[in-house]
C-alpha cells in the first residue's frame, strides 16, 4: 500500500487542474529554445512544488497507486534507474514513480530523467514543463554530467516502442536491442537500478504496432517520414479520447489500479572505459539486466494474473 497519506482530497481535482494549466501556459510563453533538455539547471524545485498536488491527487484518487521497493534506492550518490514503462504518452507508471521520488527525497535531491527529444519538436510545452522537473534529451551529454554530479538518472531503454508495446506483451521487458544504457553504467562506474509496473498496459489498449510494416513500405516507396519526424512506432490502440487510434497520439490514461516496484540495484564485475567498449561484455551485462527485470516483473504479474 502506499506509504504516505494523500495530501489532496477528491474535491481539489479543479485546483490542481488549474495550477497544472497555469504551469503550462508559462511554458508556452518561455522563448524559443529555452528549457530545450540540453541543461541541468533547468530543473526548478518551485516549479517542481506546484505541480505536487496535481500528481497527488492523481496518484491516490484515479490510480490508487501501491508501491514497494524503496528501500533499495541509495542513500546518495549517482545510479542509474533503469524503467520499463507502459501507457501510451501518458506513461502513468512513469509519473506515479516520479511523485514516489519526489514525496520521499524531496524536490531538493537531484534527478533527472531521459526523455525522447522528439518531445520538445511536436509538445514544445510538455518539453518545456519537463524540463523544469529534470527532463533531458536522451543521448544528451547532460546525462553524463547528471551523473558526474552525484544525481540520479532514470532511462527507458525501450523508449517509444516500449511505451506503446502491445498488450499481449504487457508482462514483458522489451529493450528492443538498446545497449547504450549499459555502456553508460559502465563508463561512469553506477549501479543499474531497475523499476519495474504493473497495471498501466491496461490505461489504454495497445492491439498492434504496425511500424515496421509501414516502414518497410514507406522505404520501399522512397518517401520520407511527414515532417521529416521518424514516429519511432506506429501502434493502433482502444483509449481514450480517440476511442480508436493509429499512431502514437497522446491520451487520457483510463483509471486503473497501478502497482510500481524498485527492485535492488544491478552491479557489475568490471567497470570503466575498456569494460564499455568491450562488445561481448556489454551483451553479457545488457542480457543479466533484462534476465533480472524479468524475474522481477514475472513475480510481480503473479501477483494479480
Amino acid at each position: 500500500m502506499a506509504p504516505f497519506s494523500p495530501q489532496t482530497r477528491p474535491q481539489d481535482l479543479g485546483s490542481a487542474v488549474a495550477a497544472m494549466a497555469q504551469l503550462a501556459q508559462e511554458a508556452m510563453q518561455q522563448p524559443v529554445g529555452s528549457l530545450d533538455g540540453r541543461s541541468l539547471a533547468d530543473r526548478d524545485p518551485a516549479k517542481i512544488d506546484r505541480m505536487l498536488p496535481f500528481f497527488d491527487w492523481v496518484y491516490h484518487h484515479y490510480f490508487r497507486v501501491t508501491t514497494d521497493g524503496w528501500e533499495h534506492i541509495p542513500a546518495q550518490g549517482p545510479m542509474l534507474i533503469v524503467g520499463s514503462h507502459n501507457g501510451g504518452l501518458a506513461a502513468p507508471d512513469t509519473l506515479m514513480m516520479t511523485y514516489d521520488w519526489l514525496r520521499r527525497f524531496g524536490t531538493q535531491r537531484p534527478s533527472y530523467a531521459m526523455m525522447d527529444p522528439r518531445i520538445w519538436r511536436v509538445f514544445p510545452a510538455l518539453g518545456r514543463m519537463g524540463s523544469w522537473v529534470g527532463c533531458l534529451r536522451a543521448n544528451s551529454p547532460a546525462a553524463v554530467r547528471a551523473l558526474r554530479q552525484q544525481s540520479s538518472l532514470l532511462v527507458y531503454p525501450g523508449g517509444a516502442r516500449d511505451v506503446f508495446r502491445p498488450h499481449h506483451l504487457r508482462d514483458q521487458i522489451c529493450f528492443f536491442g538498446q545497449k547504450g544504457f549499459i555502456k553508460l553504467a559502465l563508463r561512469e562506474e553506477v549501479p543499474i537500478v531497475p523499476a519495474i509496473s504493473y497495471g498501466a498496459h491496461d490505461t489504454l489498449w495497445v492491439l498492434e504496432d504496425f511500424y515496421d510494416s509501414v516502414d518497410t513500405w514507406r522505404k520501399q516507396q522512397g518517401w520520407n517520414w511527414i515532417l521529416n519526424l521518424d514516429p519511432g512506432t506506429i501502434p493502433l490502440y482502444l483509449g481514450c479520447p480517440w476511442g480508436i487510434a493509429l499512431g502514437p497520439l497522446p491520451n487520457v490514461p483510463w483509471p486503473k489500479f497501478l502497482h510500481t516496484r524498485v527492485c535492488p540495484p544491478i552491479t557489475f564485475p568490471r567497470y570503466g572505459l575498456a569494460a564499455a567498449q568491450d562488445e561481448d561484455y556489454v551483451n553479457a551485462c545488457y542480457e543479466h539486466v533484462r534476465d533480472t527485470m524479468q524475474q522481477e516483473l514475472d513475480q510481480l504479474f503473479a501477483l494479480y494474473e
